[in-house]
């Protein structure tokens, strides 16, 4: 089922978590965009805090109530050395998360997910028959678009502000039109907060998530879900894990059609250089997923 009213108390401490968490972004999104302009120059906390109109306290404390760094570790977190450090064991990653599976020590400090694919038919069928439900939610990267059939999440898209909710929308369902869609934000609620809400990552309760793509996507997605949380790989890196080291653009391809952003980790995926690369919902919020799992890493 969708939906639990045992959790009820738990989902109005976690609503509050995620409205101060969307509050927090669109703060942290300007900075953000400051810094990634500015962070050759290593701009310091008076500087940053001029831009944003804050006090230097008050930016020190939104960073760390934000993602638990300063805003000097950020923009470390942001710089492209930071992006290549991430890459220098790549070789290593894939290989160790194939040894281990999807889910035990190496994604400790990790968002916990099982998963299934849809058929090929099914796929072929663009949604035919399926209910896909929706709702909008505030999240640490802005307003987040959830979408689950009765078998778990199906996807998960941003939008920067209220405006932009039916582009989202329009988005997500042309990938599957065939699909009837009912918006219930209270049933895409649930995994919002178990997405969204670090203190919610179980081991023994995982996201469940349904991939709906072709073969070749789904192998994409499924090495991507291999990737733990503060390393990074290269589209590169995915070719050969999949044996194909010449396909790294249709890698990219594929990582670009990623489904479910940030539960499925494409913004964990960097150009051989270190440089970010694209991404599908906005460049500075790849930087602010970075940042915001770096905050992790370091509480842990």
């Amino acid at each position: 089922m969708l939906h639990d009213p045992r959790n009820s108390t738990a989902a109005s401490r976690s609503d509050q978590i995620a409205a101060g968490g969307l509050q927090d972004y669109a703060a942290v999104r300007r900075a953000i965009e400051y810094l990634a302009e500015a962070w050759q120059t290593q701009p310091g906390l008076d500087e940053l805090a001029a831009y944003m109109g804050l006090s230097p306290s008050h930016c020190q404390r939104l960073f760390k109530r934000w993602c638990g760094l300063s805003p000097k570790e950020l923009v470390q977190a942001l710089t492209i050395e930071h992006a290549r450090k991430l890459l220098e064991d790549r070789a290593s990653v894939l290989a160790t998360a194939y040894e281990v599976g999807l889910s035990g020590a190496s994604r400790l400090h990790d968002l916990f997910v099982d998963y299934e694919a849809m058929t090929p038919g099914e796929f072929k069928a663009r949604g035919a028959g399926l209910v896909i439900r929706y709702g909008f939610h505030p999240s640490p990267f802005g307003l987040a678009l959830l979408m689950a059939t009765e078998r778990g999440v199906a996807g998960l898209a941003f939008c920067d502000e209220a405006a932009a909710k039916d582009a989202a929308l329009a988005d997500m369902t042309r990938r599957w039109p065939e699909a009837r869609y009912v918006e219930d934000a209270a049933a895409t609620g649930i995994f919002a907060r178990q997405v969204f809400d670090p203190s919610s990552w179980r081991a023994d309760r995982p996201v469940r998530l349904v991939l709906m793509g072709s073969d070749f996507e789904l192998k994409v997605w499924e090495t991507l879900l291999k990737i733990p949380m503060g390393r990074a790989v290269s589209y590169g890196d995915i070719a050969s894990h999949l044996g194909r080291p010449g396909a790294a653009r249709a890698v990219g391809s594929a990582v670009g059609r990623n489904p479910i952003s940030f539960v499925v980790p494409c913004h964990r995926v960097l150009r051989t250089d270190g440089n970010l690369g694209g991404y599908h919902w906005g460049i500075t919020r790849k930087r602010a997923m970075i940042g915001w799992e770096a905050g992790r890493m370091a509480a842990a």
